[in-house]
């Protein structure tokens, strides 16, 4: 990892807004009820846009600031209990997942394609997430892991629509204005220029 200027500082602390902001309307219903919140969507971009370890330090700092109580996670919620709660690993689970996403999106210093991006918002923003997040929830909760593990598929088709989401606006931001990304691509499109910027790696 490149050290960090203070560009990337700014975008790091504009990702960490992004995903607070995300999770300012709260919960709301979808696919017959379920609650989901917009915050994942925000720590999928800040994988995708940022990197791997410039998004996961995004998502630290939202971490932070929720630790020290400041309400900036879904429903205003903040302070250190909600790191003793039952979605304790889901939020740590956050930083794996950006890392994931991350690293699957610009693997071989490429540039980002759909399939891959997509891969990378199932890997990391589903997958790596869920992976902390389960288990704790079963620790917390002291209900059987596979049982937690299913109840927990409740959660998925929004997951899924979030991850298409991420999807398009990476794939999106990609075409229409590279040099967000801050990065060198190995293989550029057809037609495409590398954005001139240095590589994040």
């Amino acid at each position: 990892m490149r050290t960090a200027d203070a560009t990337d500082l700014a975008r790091i602390a504009v990702f960490a807004a992004l995903i607070a902001v995300l999770g300012l309307p709260g919960s709301f219903p979808v696919f017959g009820g379920v609650p989901i919140t917009a915050q994942t969507l925000g720590v999928m971009l800040a994988g995708a846009v940022l990197g791997p370890w410039f998004g996961a330090l995004s998502v630290t700092v939202l971490l932070a600031l929720a630790a020290v109580g400041l309400p900036v996670l879904a429903g205003g919620r903040g302070g250190i209990g909600v790191f003793l709660g039952p979605t304790a690993g889901y939020a740590l689970g956050w930083i794996l997942g950006a890392i994931v996403i991350g690293l699957i999106v610009h693997a071989g210093g490429r540039r980002p394609v759909v399939w891959r991006t997509a891969l990378a918002m199932l890997a990391g923003g589903i997958g790596a997430i869920y992976a902390l997040g389960i288990p704790v929830q079963s620790l917390v909760t002291r209900l059987p892991l596979a049982e937690t593990a299913l109840t927990s598929l409740v959660f998925v088709p929004g997951d899924l629509l979030k991850a298409a989401v991420a999807t398009v606006v990476a794939t999106t931001l990609v075409r229409a204005y590279p040099r967000g990304f801050r990065r060198e691509w190995s293989a550029p499109a057809p037609g495409r220029r590398p954005a001139e910027v240095a590589v994040d790696a």
